[in-house]
């Protein structure tokens, strides 16, 4: 299985390295399935044949549940990569909220730096995405530039359009994120072939509409064909909530394979950054839909 996070497609992360045996849980001690399954120990093909924990599991047969030894990626170090990425993305959120005002003098000032920063930070990202292995300075570097594009939306939609909308939008961000987390790991989502292939299809599609209503609407004004705004705007942005959802529980996924099949440590690294940007998605549309229902009233 792969994940539709860029980051995560590109990678051993997955049991069965493509689609072949999705469910086919390894066997304790079985180097037969060790060989067939587990992308961190084949030596042909796989981009983690120079670890050395991967040939050891390969010889001798140890279960994936094997405990965490000196180079392996761990949960300790998802966790703390993450949380240093997120740190940077909200250190620099919370400096363009009070270095850019959004009033009338300076909004499109202001503004003009968000969307200025938003396209580096996209430029950061594709670069990683593309990237064998991870550079801590280049995820950082896109959490910072991302980080000043939050700050400056958000900043408009608090101020401008609904007050408390930012907060409102990181506390369903977080809920969001804890309850995948608690449906996944309780076994209620059921991360197979089939949920993937949902996801991806409904992803493009989703996609691909917002890039038609965003042409209409620079060459024919407004909105567009009118996906963003008023109740079809509502619909489509609870869309986009599920669909982040369900991208986390393919995260989730990645990072369990990962953890199981001994990646590397520097793997945490791109755990760090997928996660970061299905984060990111999730609250952008929290905080469209704040500001299209406030815009209603």
């Amino acid at each position: 299985m792969r994940s539709r996070n860029p980051v995560f497609s590109r990678r051993g992360f997955s049991r069965d390295n493509g689609y072949a045996g999705f469910n086919a849980a390894p066997q304790a001690g079985g180097p037969a399935v060790a060989t067939q399954g587990n992308p961190y120990a084949q030596p042909a093909g796989n981009p983690y044949a120079q670890n050395p924990y991967a040939q050891q599991d390969l010889q001798y047969g140890a279960p994936p549940q094997a405990p965490a030894t000196t180079g392996r990626m761990t949960m300790d170090d998802v966790v703390v990569r993450t949380a240093s990425t997120l740190g940077v993305l909200v250190v620099t959120a919370a400096l363009a909220w009070a270095l850019l005002p959004v009033d009338d003098a300076n909004i499109s000032r202001s503004y003009g730096i968000g969307i200025g920063a938003a396209l580096i930070g996209m430029v950061l990202a594709l670069v990683q995405s593309f990237k064998r292995k991870p550079t801590p300075a280049l995820i950082l570097s896109y959490a910072a530039f991302e980080g000043v594009f939050l700050g400056v939306v958000s900043s408009v939609v608090d101020n401008r359009i609904a007050d408390g909308a930012a907060m409102q939008a990181v506390i369903g961000t977080m809920a969001v994120f804890a309850g995948v987390l608690v449906a996944y790991k309780a076994g209620w989502i059921r991360v197979n072939r089939r949920f993937y292939g949902f996801v991806m299809a409904a992803a493009l599609g989703f996609v691909l509409l917002m890039m038609v209503n965003l042409l209409f609407a620079v060459f024919g004004g407004g909105d567009g064909l009118g996906f963003r705004s008023g109740a079809l705007g509502v619909v489509f942005g609870v869309i986009g909530v599920i669909l982040g959802a369900c991208f986390l529980a393919l995260d989730f996924k990645q990072v369990e394979d990962g953890l199981a099949y001994g990646a590397p440590r520097e793997e945490a690294w791109f755990a760090a950054f997928g996660l970061t940007l299905t984060l990111v998605w999730i609250y952008l549309e929290f905080l469209r839909l704040i500001a299209i229902l406030n815009s209603n009233d």
